[in-house]
């Protein structure tokens, strides 16, 4: 079957599902396949449960008229996506970097939603399977589109923008992220810029952090709306923190415009670059400047990423859903930073994914918990080794169920304390135990 056929009977259909526990009536089901499961084995299923079809790849024990037969479920997947993104002549925003891009994301939509109907990545879907269900997502009436794309392997980029097919390209950073997969900061910067590499080839446009010497660099030649994180800068927008209270407040301006401050509900000025790219796009799409500061005052997150979290006397910030030795060593140094009575502490997380940096990155992100004077407690078997090594004295443990036991009897009181880690720690588990 042709994927235009393919995409008649989807348009006709109830959008796409890929997991029988969640079947959508009248949905197309697409049986992926994963290291721990084959959505072959599950379309009979599907379809029981009420999808109008099953596209499959193996041959059936039974054949169902309703069953769809393809070479790989994933490539037509993949496919039928960048089928249905061609019929948008929406502007498509693609979106990457080591850090900030979730965070970038929804604060981009938020500035954006005042004028246009945004599409954007849920949660996040930004892989070779999240991006294309992002894309067949996008209703009819949408009218500008955001689409983050993550990468844990070299290609990954390059292979999602041929997905997508973005008019703009955004890398928030190049740091320390995925270096395993990479072969180091080097490798992480090739796989990063596919993303300008896919716009140098389409004659795209770039936003741009003009004090980020290395994306100046790796965009030099290109079309670039950039955005500052100082008022001196010569860029479309221009931007500066002010204070230094737990939420970070910011002011912006423009060659017609200067904000009064804004307030925001993030912690962290090193959240400054994400809210000056929500900015920029907002204002080079044409939003009323008031409404973009209005929008991004607004902005609460709910996502376990700079978010302020009141536990009985404790403060928490809630940084958990990921960490690497860039975004952990900013967070270390923005709780340093911040003014408070409270006295501050962190819980560290493993950071995963780091090869043959993981012994040294979780070594040096411990002896600065200790050079900042600050609390620890540590969980993941890195840092059982790093303190271990370097003998700090800090409590570690391998696991969040040993770290709880702990917390158990002894819980912190009146702390201001950072909570971070990689996602497979799954520190939100000891939030309970934090509270008095």
């Amino acid at each position: 079957m042709s994927i235009e056929e393919l995409y008649k009977r989807f348009k006709e259909g109830n959008g796409v599902c890929t997991d029988t526990r969640n079947i959508v009536k009248g949905s197309m089901f697409f049986a992926l396949k994963g290291a721990r499961f084959n959505g072959n084995t599950f379309a009979a299923q599907a379809l029981k449960e009420g999808s109008h079809y099953a596209v499959i790849d193996e041959d059936p024990k039974d054949w169902d008229d309703r069953f769809i037969r393809v070479d790989s479920v994933l490539e037509t997947l993949q496919k039928l996506a960048t089928n249905h993104r061609r019929q948008f002549s929406i502007p498509v925003i693609g979106l990457t970097g080591s850090n900030g891009k979730t965070t970038s994301k929804e604060l981009m939509a938020a500035a954006l939603a005042p004028t246009f109907r945004v599409h954007a990545t849920k949660g996040n879907l930004n892989n070779h399977i999240g991006v294309p269900l992002t894309l067949l997502a996008m209703r009819d009436d949408a009218q500008i589109a955001i689409i983050e794309m993550g990468a844990n392997q070299p290609n990954d980029i390059g292979e999602l923008c041929g997905i997508a097919e973005p008019d703009f390209g955004i890398i928030t950073n190049i740091g320390s992220a995925h270096l395993e997969g990479f072969g180091g900061k080097e490798g992480v910067r090739r796989a990063k810029g596919q993303m300008y590499d896919y716009q140098r080839t389409r004659k795209g446009k770039l936003f741009v952090h003009c004090n980020d010497d290395v994306l100046m660099e790796m965009s030099e030649g290109m079309e670039r709306i950039t955005y500052a994180t100082s008022m001196e800068s010569k860029a479309s927008v221009c931007g500066e923190s002010t204070g230094s209270e737990l939420c970070m407040a910011f002011r912006w301006k423009s060659d017609h415009f200067e904000s009064d401050t804004i307030q925001t509900q993030l912690s962290g000025t090193y959240n400054l670059p994400n809210f000056m790219l929500a900015v920029c796009v907002a204002h080079h799409f044409g939003v009323d400047s008031k409404a973009i500061s209005d929008a991004l005052a607004n902005y609460t997150p709910d996502n376990n990423r700079s978010q302020v979290v009141m536990a009985g006397s404790n403060t928490l910030i809630m940084d958990a859903y990921n960490a690497n030795p860039t975004s952990t060593e900013a967070a270390l140094n923005e709780l340093a930073r911040t003014s408070t009575q409270l006295s501050k502490m962190c819980i560290l997380g493993d950071m995963l994914e780091l090869g043959a940096d993981e012994e040294a990155e979780h070594i040096r992100i411990a002896q600065l918990v200790h050079k900042l004077g600050l609390g620890g407690i540590f969980v993941g078997s890195a840092f059982c080794h790093a303190i271990e090594k370097t003998a700090l004295p800090f409590a570690a443990f391998e696991d969040t169920k040993k770290a709880g036991s702990y917390l158990n009897t002894n819980r912190p009181l009146g702390k201001l304390i950072l909570v971070k880690g990689s996602r497979g720690i799954q520190l939100e588990g000891l939030v309970p135990l934090l509270g008095d």
